[in-house]
This record gives C-alpha cells, sequence and structure tokens, in this order.
C-alpha cells in the first residue's frame, strides 16, 4: 500500500489535474490511499465530491499533500515555491523536461527526491506513451494559436490561415514531422493552408505525404532547406523532439530577422529550450511577444488551456503507471519493466537519464 498526492497545479494558466476520480477509485480499491488537494480538479471540472465519492480524502492544502505522501503526482514541473517540499525517499512522477530547467534538476538531487518523467518513459521502438496524447494536443492547438498570432491584432501579417478564393493561403512550415508535427499537418492542411513539412528521416516523411495523400509538401531537414522554407513562411511551428535532450537550435536568429514582417513562431519544443535561437517561455496570460518584427509564441504548457480533453487524454495513459509504481514499489517497477526504468531521471542524489545527463552536463 502507498500514499498517493495530488496537489493542485500552480504554474501559470495551467488548469489539467494529475488523477481524475476514475483513478483515484481505481487506485484506492487497489487499497493505496489517495490524498487530493482542495481544488485540484477543478480547472477540469471536477469537484472535490466526486473525488470524495471515489475514496480520495481531501486535504487543505499543498503542503500537507506534499508532506504526507509517499508518491506524489503532478502534471507540470514543480516550480520554485514547491521545492521546499522536496524531501529524501520522496517519490515524483511528472512531466520534468530537466534539460531546461537546471534549478529544478539541482533541487531534486539535493533533496534526494526520486523524480520519474513522463516525457522519458519510452518504449522499445521509441515510441512515447506518456508524452504522446498531450503532444498530440499541442501539435493540434499549434495551429490554432498560430493562425490568432497571423491576426493583425496580434501584431501579424493579418493573414488568413486558408485564404479565400483568388487569394493564396498562408504557408505553414512544420519543423518536425513527430506527433506534434504530423497533428499539426493535419489541422493546418484541413483549413486550407500550403503546408511544407521538414524531418531527418526519409521514412517519416514519406509516411506523412502518404496519410495526406500528398497535400503537404515534404523536405530533408538540413540549414539549406531551413533556410530557404522559413524566410518564406507565413507561419513556422516549432515540432522538434529529441526524448531527455535540449532542442536543437533549428531557426537561428540571423534567420528570424529574415522572415517575413509580421510572420509567425509557435515554437512546441520550448519546454525543451525551443528549437528557434529567438524563443523565450511565454504564458498563457502573456502568450505572444513581437522580436525583429515576427510574433514569437512561447507558453510551455499549451495543453492547459484546454484541460477538459488534456487531463483525461494524460490521466487515461499515466494511470498504469501510477498504479504499477504504487503497487510493485520503484525497484520492483524498474526490474519488471524497462520501458518503466527509462522514465527514472533523477534518484540517490545523481541525473541518471544518459541523455539528460549529457543535455545538463552533470
Amino acid at each position: 500500500m502507498m500514499t498517493i498526492g495530488v496537489p493542485k497545479e500552480i504554474k501559470i494558466g495551467e488548469k489539467r489535474v494529475a488523477l481524475t476520480p476514475a483513478g483515484a477509485r481505481a487506485l484506492t480499491r487497489e487499497g493505496h490511499v489517495v490524498l487530493v488537494e482542495e481544488g485540484a480538479g477543478s480547472g477540469s471540472g471536477l469537484d472535490d465530491a466526486q473525488y470524495v465519492a471515489s475514496g480520495a480524502k481531501m486535504v487543505a492544502s499543498a503542503e500537507e499533500v506534499w508532506e504526507r505522501a509517499e508518491l506524489v503526482v503532478k502534471v507540470k514541473e514543480p516550480i520554485q515555491s514547491e521545492f521546499p517540499f522536496f524531501r529524501e525517499g520522496l517519490l515524483l512522477f511528472t512531466y520534468l523536461h530537466l534539460a531546461a530547467c537546471p534549478e529544478l534538476t539541482r533541487a531534486l538531487m539535493d533533496t534526494g527526491v526520486t523524480a520519474i518523467a513522463y516525457e522519458t518513459i519510452e518504449e522499445e521502438d521509441g515510441d512515447l506513451p506518456l508524452l504522446a496524447p498531450m503532444s498530440e494536443v499541442a501539435g493540434r492547438m499549434a495551429v490554432q494559436v498560430g493562425a490568432r498570432a497571423l491576426e493583425a491584432g496580434s501584431g501579424g501579417r493579418g493573414v488568413l490561415l486558408g485564404g479565400v478564393p483568388g487569394v493564396l493561403p498562408a504557408q505553414v512550415v512544420l519543423l518536425g514531422g513527430g506527433v506534434v508535427g504530423a497533428n499539426a499537418a493535419k489541422i493546418s492542411v484541413g483549413m486550407g493552408a500550403r503546408v511544407t513539412v521538414l524531418d531527418i528521416s526519409p521514412r517519416r516523411l514519406r509516411y506523412l505525404e502518404d496519410v495526406m495523400h500528398g497535400r503537404l509538401t515534404t523536405l530533408h531537414s538540413h540549414a539549406g532547406n531551413i533556410e530557404r522554407v522559413v524566410v518564406d513562411a507565413d507561419l513556422v511551428i516549432g515540432c522538434v523532439l529529441i526524448p531527455g535532450a535540449s532542442a536543437p537550435k533549428l531557426v537561428t536568429e540571423s534567420l528570424v530577422k529574415e522572415m517575413k514582417p509580421g510572420a509567425a513562431i509557435v515554437d512546441v519544443a520550448v519546454d525543451q529550450g525551443g528549437c528557434v535561437e529567438t524563443i523565450h517561455v511565454t504564458s498563457h496570460d502573456e502568450p505572444t511577444y513581437v522580436q525583429h518584427g515576427v510574433v514569437h509564441y512561447g507558453v510551455s504548457n499549451m495543453p492547459g488551456a484546454v484541460p477538459h480533453t488534456s487531463t483525461w487524454a494524460l490521466t487515461d495513459v499515466t494511470l498504469p503507471y501510477v498504479s504499477k509504481l504504487a503497487g510493485l514499489g520503484l525497484e520492483r517497477a524498474m526490474e519488471e519493466d524497462r520501458v518503466f526504468a527509462r522514465g527514472v531521471n533523477v534518484r540517490e542524489g545523481k541525473v541518471v537519464h544518459p541523455v539528460v545527463a549529457e543535455s545538463l552536463a552533470v
């Protein structure tokens, strides 16, 4: 039996919750104690009474959740005000993106927390089962927010993504054809934009051209092609992912300066440092800024804006892993499931995931 804690998310604009009442019911039936901070599910339309009816115990403060729980389950990485809650022996299971968060990494190491990252749980074929649902949401949202960024009121060129009869639609460039890129392609093609996808994998490009029935252009991703298409783009969406590592800087500041005035950039990779040199993290309250005449969108928790969709999509895939960790304990869970073991980022004061360690030089 394990005590599992679910604090309320406090990152700006974050309204998801790491466990639904259905998940709480499943875990309590397995004999675990589930502690949920009051109001944790309200942003996702889940009230405290639903948790209580599912067997969870409501607690009044985040401090009490962190203090009493053996395993804390979250959605987003802890922010600085949560660092004092860290303690030796605590298990933390959430999105971490440590390659872009050296201060968080140091706090986890110094306090002896064992930190397991959703985004580095990787199957043998390279699939990332706990990242995929939020990548799907982010890819689809990226087109929505990009279309808004192109509006004149946002500082954009005043271009309608799909155009109208007699007027060309916008040119959308997707840097990366993985889960984020594929979903962004689906939405942008559906809205009538002219779409170009770049990726380093010829197999992935063939797949996208096939499933999209040739309604987009595919290019091998290298500096020459990136430079050629970015300067002509109305909207550039960064869809790059190297699991656990900082995103490579594919779009330099000098290239941004060459983009059309009022063009827009949405960098979904911003939580891993971003693939655009001029990007920095923004919030849902102030999502964009203009630099070199280009509108930049850098919200690092995009799916938090659609919590009714995102919470269910996320918890459907994380619950089996929470159940396994709580039921078996860390050691047995790692021994019995190498996929799960790959999720461990920090343990016993050390960064144990090799790619994360390399990115942070620790």
